[in-house]
């Protein structure tokens, strides 16, 4: 079947993942871009006429990934080009202008599918059905942070018009809108007359027009109250969640990372991604995730705020370098999602400051000190292969000795598990070593999903997919990480299993494997910080990095003047791979200069012991005798 002809407008900002997205589907073709800036790089015809550029290279789908106030003259132009259209979410910035649009999806009979992601999650149907009782309420907690040059970003970023025109550029209508969207899909508030009343409270700390810290309450005509918190202020980001409120039991719904957690277990699932699905509907008949119409709730909420009187200023914001934090915003959003109130109701701006409710998170402890946090995170890019790691970890002092996304390697994440080749496919983020001809950069990213994470003694246990770039499994793991105290120290346990899913052996490499000498990197891997005085690495019978890179001994530690890693293999004996000089780097190596073959699954074990100061050789064996005895 011959691919689906596809024009992107608005390629520099957004629209960039839409191109890469393109490249990535079989069923589709890039034949044409629409910008009023130059596309350097593209080949393909370029104009900043939209039907011109339908009528000259017969697209069939126009994606459309310009500033929200353009969605609705684009999207109908395009429509009446001939061009089915997939629409950057908000649709529209005011109810009129979306009623617009929808005339124009009748007038044609074309499709416009509306770019909500998160919408094309499965978490979504599957979310009462897991709380196992009607929900009667949804709070919404998102907390994230944002530069001053955010809103310099373009001309219409903070604002809510520009010359005239609509652009409501603000946190509840563009990047929360999945937030709201998401909880208005779990309650089935799909239409415009699904909602019946809708209290509104917008603030601003920042110099802008718009929101950057808001509360909604919703109320649906079915009863159903939907009470969303959301800030740009934080002192960092979270993973944004709906809390569902049942007559019983509560559970909450992490729309990013479409996983939904219950009694302490999270489940993990699938998203559809929404251009394949528009290129199904069109190809196929198969039936659209997030027409336009069921846009139309998240539409009302837009258009109110449209509506309603400019934000109130907001007192009491820490000034920092780079931006501006609310302190304990992020306690507030979560005590608001809980209760389903708002931020006034909650004494804000009046309550800033430290807050007894903690964001949902997941965290190791050693004895009763929390130690560690298990990071999976929404909003990383396909180059970085997304996956779980660690990060912060600290020592019992207090000392951070991981480092995650550093400016020499943005695909290091914290500890955790990571391959540079696995059937062609990477898992370690960023470029690709290519036998004869350099690290290059190819679209061949894999991801590890999640499909549950339970507590266990100690920690938690891991049901994971390595997913290709095409959504195929190579494998399944599953992964256990616990922590321990010892004496003045503590210990993390890590252990996994791939079992592979391909139905022939699975091929697994390292750079070195192509010829990059050194380059056998690939396992269990830790990134600590580049900054630490005193780097230095040493086993038990050898130091310094040239000498201890390659070897293969049971244990091996990585020491700087405040803090030291000891890194022990428990199942396996794999060369370690060591950086000190570059940067600091401690794992085993399953590739290290020959392909690991791996027919059905392989085990691998490692018990990191973390500790403050810097370890002398007596005190590493040790620690190492504490390990195997207690």
């Amino acid at each position: 079947m011959k691919p689906v002809r596809v024009v992107v407008a608005g390629i520099h900002g957004y629209g960039r993942h839409h191109l890469e997205n393109i490249r990535r589907l079989a069923a589709a073709e890039l034949v044409g871009v629409c910008d009023t800036r130059p596309s350097p790089g593209l080949d393909v015809p370029s104009s900043a006429d939209l039907p011109a550029l339908i009528a000259e290279t017969g697209a069939e789908v126009a994606v459309i990934a310009t500033p929200i106030h353009t969605h609705a003259p684009l999207a109908v132009a395009a429509l009446h080009a001939g061009a089915h259209v997939l629409l950057e979410k908000p649709p529209a910035p005011s109810v009129e202008e979306f009623e617009r649009i929808s005339a124009a999806v009748a007038e044609t009979g074309l499709a416009c599918q509306v770019g909500f992601q998160s919408l094309g999650s499965a978490a979504i149907p599957a979310a009462a059905e897991l709380l196992g009782e009607p929900i009667r309420g949804i709070g919404v907690a998102g907390a994230w942070t944002r530069p001053f040059a955010y809103y310099s970003r373009a001309p219409w970023a903070g604002r809510r018009r520009l010359d005239g025109v609509d652009v409501m550029d603000g946190a509840l209508t563009n990047p929360f809108a999945h937030a709201t969207a998401t909880a208005l899909a779990v309650a089935g508030a799909d239409e415009v007359s699904s909602i019946e009343g809708i209290e509104l409270e917008l603030y601003r700390a920042n110099g802008i027009e718009s929101d950057d810290t808001s509360s909604a309450r919703i109320r649906l005509a079915d009863g159903t109250v939907i009470a969303i918190t959301v800030s740009l202020c934080s002192d960092r980001r979270t993973e944004p969640y709906l809390h569902l409120h049942g007559e019983t039991r509560s559970a909450r719904l992490f729309y990013t990372l479409d996983e939904i957690e219950v009694d302490g277990v999270r489940t993990g699932f699938d998203r559809t991604d929404l251009l394949g699905n528009l290129l199904a509907h069109i190809r196929e008949g198969e039936e659209l995730l997030v027409p336009l119409a069921r846009t139309g709730g998240f539409t009302r909420l837009l258009d109110e705020i449209r509506r309603a009187p400019d934000p109130l200023p907001v007192e009491g914001a820490r000034t920092e370098p780079s931006r501006l934090v609310l302190p304990g915003i992020d306690g507030l959003a979560v005590r608001a999602a809980a209760e389903l109130k708002t931020l006034s109701e909650l004494g804000f701006p009046g309550s800033l400051g430290p807050q007894p409710d903690a964001w949902p998170e997941t965290h190791l402890h050693a004895g009763s000190q929390e130690v560690a946090t298990y990071v999976q995170r929404g909003d990383l890019q396909a180059t970085d292969a997304p996956r779980p790691h660690l990060h912060p970890v600290r020592t019992l002092g207090g000392t951070v000795v991981t480092e995650c996304q550093p400016d020499d390697h943005v695909h290091h994440f914290g500890a955790g598990v990571a391959i540079a080749d696995v059937n062609s496919v990477n898992f370690w983020g960023g470029s690709t070593y290519v036998s004869g001809v350099g690290p290059r950069i190819l679209p061949n990213h894999g991801r590890q999903r999640r499909r549950s994470l339970r507590p266990v003694d100690g920690g938690h246990t891991e049901r994971l997919e390595w997913t290709g770039p095409d959504g195929t499994v190579l494998a399944a793991e599953e992964r256990t990480l616990t922590a321990r105290s010892l004496t003045g120290a503590w210990a993390l346990d890590f252990a996994f299993t791939l079992h592979n899913r391909t139905g022939e052996p699975l091929s697994i490499q390292s750079s070195a494997c192509k010829g990059r000498a050194g380059a056998g990197y690939g396992g269990f891997f830790w990134r600590a910080p580049k900054d630490s005085a005193g780097l230095d690495v040493f086993t038990a019978e050898a130091s310094g990095e040239q000498a201890v890179h390659g070897s293969s001994t049971s244990w091996l530690a990585l020491v700087s003047d405040d803090w030291s890693l000891l890194f022990a293999q428990t199942l396996g004996l794999d060369p370690w791979f060591v950086r000190v000089a570059e940067y600091p780097g401690v794992g085993p190596a399953l590739a290290w200069a020959e392909p690991l073959i791996v027919p059905d699954r392989l085990e691998r074990a490692v018990t990191v012991v973390v500790a403050d100061g810097r370890l002398t050789t007596g005190r590493a064996f040790a620690l190492i005798t504490e390990l195997t005895t207690s």
